[in-house]
Parts: structure tokens; sequence; C-alpha cells
């Protein structure tokens, strides 16, 4: 037990490093004052959009960067999201509304609708985007800018996320506090392992050359967590990407409400820890319930010196999510005990196979 308690510390404080790691070499996207002027296609899926694909649309006309095209995949929504894109169609030229046709057996639905949306594109970048993503002033002109910078085939961005209810608080913070703890995002684009690699669908600029000649939405039809696996199936392919936090331009609010988030994160919690159950089981246990073996097995000065570690690292992963803090600290229990309930939730899908999402098995 006592070498298990120094396995704990060690790895609480590997924790630390990797977000300090993330605090210094994050690179987020900026102007570089270059005049860029490259066909932009920004690709939209939506089902059941009403209450915000109006937002998105609206915060697109309002960018900078003007040679955009829009491109909204309407997936057989059955509210009126069909309609608020036809006026929007029918007063710029720029943004097209594409109908589907129906989902064939073997594609997910936002796969689909992301690859078809691809085959109507023109432009030189192909920007996936969220209905339900804000995006306020320079954020097209600025991703461009980073991926000009660094000529990656993929540039995927983690938007600020927007919460409004206590059952958010405990379960969106949880996917940071992985993620930047545990991958080192500024060496996505420097290492060649495909492991150290992460995406985020809700902003994906894709090359289009890149796109066309893979077609990952395509090879990943039937995957419920195809952004990632499109990252590291490019750095298998070693095509450059990036992986960031976004700042004050980009955010979402994902969900809302706990019953819905939780339904959310079970379709792909485990993908942070390479799709392994028992990785992520391990990490819950150690991050959960690891303290009771410090406090019990090292000295008092060690068990302090740990929880000054657990408490910086998770202020640190709040500032540079630009989360709230205080909620953030007080909530961290309640947040490890929700991840159990999440790997739980995953667990009774796994062998119920009866998780939908937006009305649909997936």
């Amino acid at each position: 037990m006592l070498y298990l308690a120094y396995f704990i510390f060690t790895f609480t404080l590997i924790q630390f490093i990797v977000v300090i790691v993330n605090t210094l070499f994050n690179q987020q996207p900026k102007s570089d004052n270059e005049h860029y002027n490259k066909l932009v296609s920004v690709l939209i899926p939506a089902r059941n959009e009403e209450n915000n694909i109006s937002n998105l649309l609206n915060d697109l006309q309002s960018q900078e960067y003007k040679n955009i095209e829009i491109l909204v995949f309407n997936d057989l929504s059955t509210d009126r999201t069909e309609a608020i894109i036809a006026q929007f169609a029918k007063k710029d030229q720029r943004i097209q509304l594409i109908n589907s046709e129906g989902l064939p057996e073997t594609w997910l639905g936002k796969n689909y609708a992301c690859h078809n949306l691809a085959k109507k594109a023109k432009g030189e970048y192909l920007l996936f985007i969220d209905a339900d993503v804000r995006i306020k002033k320079g954020s097209i002109s600025n991703s461009i800018s980073l991926a000009q910078k660094h000529k990656v085939a993929l540039l995927s961005i983690f938007p600020k996320q927007k919460m409004e209810s206590l059952g958010e608080y405990l379960t969106v913070p949880i996917m940071n506090y992985i993620l930047l703890t545990l991958l080192p995002l500024g060496l996505v684009l420097k290492s060649k392992f495909p492991s150290m690699a992460a995406a985020n669908g809700q902003f994906m600029l894709f090359d289009s050359k890149k796109y066309f000649n893979t077609l990952p939405h395509e090879k990943f039809k039937n995957n419920r967590v195809e952004d990632i696996e499109i990252a590291r199936y490019y750095k298998q392919k070693q095509f450059p990407v990036i992986c960031t936090l976004g700042d004050d331009t980009i955010e979402c609010r994902m969900y809302s409400g706990f019953e819905d988030a939780v339904k959310g994160f079970s379709k792909n919690v485990i993908n942070f820890f390479g799709n392994s159950f028992l990785a992520a089981l391990i990490f819950w246990i150690i991050t959960t319930f690891g303290c009771l073996i410090v406090l019990s097995k090292l000295s008092l000065v060690l068990f302090f010196f740990y929880l000054a570690i657990i408490i910086a690292t998770k202020i640190i992963v709040s500032l540079i999510s630009k989360q709230n803090i205080f909620l953030n600290l007080i909530l961290f229990v309640p947040q490890q005990l929700t991840l159990g309930v999440l790997l739980y939730s995953t667990l009774i899908y796994k062998f119920n196979k009866q998780l939908k999402w937006k009305g649909r098995s997936i």
C-alpha cells in the first residue's frame, strides 16, 4: 500500500505538470495581420436546432472574414429548423439549405451530415461547426491565421463552455479536467504518436485537399466519437494537427441539464482514455479515493503537499478553461462522483445498446 500511495502521489504531480505545460504552450488562435482571402466553407449539421441555428447564422454574417459560404444540413428536423434556415438563405446568397433524404443504415446522423456537407463545399478550408456554437468577430480569420502559420491539415478548437444550471456545473468541467491533466495540447502538433491527439467536433477546420484525399467522416461513418478518431487517424498519416483551447470568441452551451449531459458524455467519455473502460475506471478511483490512501500511508507533510497540488491543478484548469474557479473547487467532490455516474452509464449503455441521442439510437 505504501508503493500505491507513492504512485498516486506521483500521478497527481504529473497531472499538475501537464496542466502547467498546457498553460504555457496552448496556441491561441490569433490574427498575424496577414491578409487571407481563401474561400472557407462553413459546414453546419443541424437536427432540431430551432433554438440555436439563428444565433450561429447571425454570428457568421457578422464575421469580418467575408469570403465564406455557409452550408447547413437539415437532418430530418421535426421542429422549425428548416424554416429558419430557409429564411436566412433568402436574404443571404452565401447561405444554402441542404435537406437530408434519409439516413443510411450504416451511418450515424452527424457523420452522414458532415460527409454530405463536404461533398457540396467549394472552399479551400472546410470549417465544421455545431449549431449550438457561438462565434464572435475574428473567429474565422484568427483560425485561418493559425492554420496557415503551421500548414496544418486539421485545426480543432475546444470552445469556452457556457453553463447555466447546477447539473451542467457537475458534468461539463469534468471533460476539461480530464483533457487538460492527461494530454499536453502543445505536443499534439509536435508529437508523431496518434495517442497524443484529440479534437472537438464542435469546431474542426480542415485543409480541403487533405480532407478530400481521406474522406474522414466516411471512414468513421459509424463511430460515435469521430472527432477524436479523425485526429488520431491524421496523426497516423503524419498530417499536422493542432488541438487548442479557444478564447472568449468561441463558446458553446453543450447541454441544458444534468440528465442531458450524462447521456451526452456517456457516449464518449472513455475515448479520452484510449477507449479503455479499465483505464477510465482507474483514473476515477485514483482521483476520487486516492487521498484516503495517501493520508493513511504517507506523512502529513506529503499529504498536505498532495492536497495543495490537487487544488492548484483544479484552479489552473478552471483558469485556462475560463470556468468559475470557486464553483469548481466547492463542487470538486460532487464532480468526481458524477464521473463515476458517467462511467456507470457508459457501461449500462454498452451492454443494453440503447443509447439514444436526438431521437436516434447510436
